[in-house]
């Protein structure tokens, strides 16, 4: 088993392919991590559909003065990801730029007889949804499931898998994996006398044997009915 890279899927250009995903083109927003946290916070609220107050950011985030919650706030402002109605305490709103909290959907990965997962995006997964915590919507990306493979482990044809960027894993993880000729899998890794393989979770497929490598670690699954 080794690393491997996969292409990242931004909304807005991929140094590696020179194409940009998710609409028009927008240049990457730096912001530090107290600004980060604060527009986290606001985008956890609307999306309870709760804006929150200056206090209340201030509260959860630690700030003993709404002066330094509306800098932050005026910051988020200067680099378009809020917009604030005077006179309203619940009046904060996102931006169209502030809208990087859409997963998207890049192909689909095979649960059954490992196939190619098509870099095409077929649908976006809203990130509020997920509760990703600390993770970044750079770390993240989502596959469509294809097959009965893992239908034991509760993965079934159709739902969205959440994948963790990361080139290793460990004994036992559910992972993407990236096989020869561009496949790639959803399987349990297995280590026994120190050799990986890949299995199943439906005792009609065999394990994999064969040289693989870690693409990502599935964190959670969507299913809609």
């Amino acid at each position: 088993m080794s690393g491997a890279k996969i292409r990242s899927f931004y909304f807005f250009l991929d140094n590696h392919t020179n194409v940009w995903y998710g609409g028009p083109m927008k240049k990457n927003i730096q912001l530090t991590h107290k600004q980060e946290k604060v527009l986290n916070f606001i985008r956890k609220k609307i999306g309870e559909r709760h804006p929150p107050t200056i206090r209340e950011i201030g509260e959860e985030l630690g700030f003993k003065s709404t002066g330094t919650v509306r800098d932050y706030l005026n910051a988020l402002i200067r680099k378009g990801l809020v917009k604030r109605m005077n006179n309203i305490s619940r009046g904060l709103e996102l931006t169209e730029r502030a809208s990087f909290n859409k997963i998207p959907i890049i192909g689909t990965i095979m649960a059954g007889s490992p196939n190619l997962a098509y870099e095409e995006i077929q649908g976006y997964v809203d990130a509020d949804d997920l509760f990703l915590g600390r993770l970044g919507l750079d770390d993240v990306f989502a596959l469509r499931v294809k097959g009965d493979s893992m239908i034991d482990a509760g993965i079934l044809e159709g739902d969205i898998a959440i994948i963790k960027k990361r080139p290793s894993a460990d004994n036992n993880d559910i992972i993407a994996a990236l096989l020869d000729n561009n496949e790639v899998t959803l399987k349990r890794l297995r280590v026994k006398s120190g050799k990986y393989h890949l299995e199943a979770a439906n005792v009609n497929y065999p394990p994999i044997f064969e040289e693989f490598k870690v693409i990502g670690k599935l964190i959670t699954v969507i299913r809609k009915y």
